[in-house]
């Protein structure tokens, strides 16, 4: 079950879309939860999957669930080294407890005319995603090398979602191509590179809606009055819940 505006909805469909894994798509409020919803899980959050009659919640569980459920299905999301595979969890922790909650608290940071708080908050997202930048492959175009794994679909929402600062915080403030010197040159063109590289991904097109459609939503991001968990959570202080 799933509501198409969600980014943590879109982690799992992408998985489901790349893995072209059969599946039934049920769209649901949820902010007026249905019954048959609260039924698979009492949270009644989304992405919410059933499997053999069986309920399955939290987007990035459901992601390595499918993973292992359906080993013939590639790209592989996790590396079979011992080693690969855990750092592959280290960063995608990293996406979650890290990337998103600074993404928020920019995208919700108020009051706007406080510009000092807003450039920081700014500064804070951008310092994260330069630390994530620089781990990645040098190669690319994705984190691990040629191929996307699950730390690319876990932020993948997130990064198709980068205009909404453009619309609503007076822009992202990544640097400038030619502008940067040194080894931030590299880091900021390796990640405008897996930038464009998830942009064209067809799985990731596939399960992202026009700007448009997002706009109305955003906007209740942008002015701090979102009512989601996440959005809660950030006024609060709090991490993804």
């Amino acid at each position: 079950m799933t509501g198409w505006f969600c980014p943590f909805v879109q982690r799992a469909w992408t998985v489901l879309e790349e893995k072209k894994i059969p599946y039934e798509y049920i769209e649901v409020n949820p902010y007026h939860k249905p019954e048959s919803l609260l039924k698979l899980n009492p949270r009644g959050l989304v992405p919410t999957l059933q499997y053999n009659n069986k309920p399955l919640y939290e987007s990035t569980v459901i992601c390595e669930f499918l993973e292992d459920a359906y080993p013939d299905h590639g790209p592989k999301l996790l590396p079979g080294d011992v080693y690969d595979r855990a750092r592959t969890r280290i960063w995608t922790d990293f996406c979650t407890s890290r990337i998103i909650p600074a993404f928020h608290r920019f995208l919700q940071f108020q009051p706007m005319d406080d510009k000092d708080g807003l450039k920081q908050a700014q500064q804070e997202f951008l310092s994260k995603l330069k630390e994530f930048a620089k781990e990645m492959d040098k190669t690319g175009p994705f984190f691990l090398g040629s191929e996307p794994s699950l730390i690319d679909f876990v932020v993948a929402p997130w990064v198709m979602r980068l205009w909404v600062f453009d619309y609503y915080k007076g822009g992202l403030g990544l640097p400038v191509p030619g502008e940067e010197s040194g080894e931030d040159a590299e880091i900021w063109k390796r990640f405008r590179k897996w930038q464009h590289a998830l942009e064209q991904r067809p799985s990731i097109k596939n399960t992202t809606s026009e700007t448009e459609k997002y706009l109305s939503i955003y906007r209740r991001y942008a002015d701090n009055t979102a009512q989601s968990e996440l959005a809660k959570a950030t006024r609060s202080g709090k991490g993804v819940p």
